[in-house]
């Protein structure tokens, strides 16, 4: 039987490495290569008439950075504690700073440890997903970053994308 390769993670130059970190009960993971810094979560500028989980911008180094509270994003409740933190990621060659309630560690996942995310009818929107990775008794979910934050939704990096 032949494996199909997984979008995103085989030979296109993606990485099997990904900093996993917590949102409520579950732990996601993102590719390390689109990881700039991880940082305290500290206040943000909010911005007016912006959706709730945009949480305002920070001026990082010179840098005006979008902040997104990916609990909020995910419909989870909000809360802050000494964990949580700012993961800056460079997306589409935009930096994007996403709040965590915490950050795990990093790890490397064979292309058999990525399986395809179960369909489940319209009941979760698969698109931003690119598998659930299995290590030992902990199950991640993948996030395709890029493709969420250039959700039309979103609209952080859709010029960006589309160039």
């Amino acid at each position: 039987m032949t494996r199909q390769p997984t979008p995103g993670l085989d030979g296109d130059g993606a990485s099997n490495e990904f900093l996993t970190f917590a949102l409520g009960e579950e732990e996601y993971g993102v590719d390390i290569l689109k990881v700039q810094e991880i940082r305290g979560y500290d206040a943000v500028t909010r911005l007016p008439d912006a959706p709730e989980y945009i949480k305002g911008v920070i001026n990082l180094r010179g840098v005006i950075v979008p902040v997104i509270d990916m609990r909020l994003k995910f419909r989870l409740a909000a809360d802050y504690n000494p964990l949580t933190v700012m993961i800056v990621l460079n997306v589409a060659d935009r930096v994007v700073g996403i709040v965590v309630d915490s950050v795990s560690d990093v790890v490397r996942l064979s292309a058999e440890q990525i399986r395809e995310v179960p369909e489940l009818g319209a009941t979760i929107d698969r698109q931003f997903l690119t598998g659930i990775g299995t290590l030992d008794e902990r199950m991640l979910i993948l996030l395709d970053i890029e493709r969420l934050m250039g959700s039309s939704e979103m609209g952080l990096v859709a010029e960006a994308l589309a160039a």
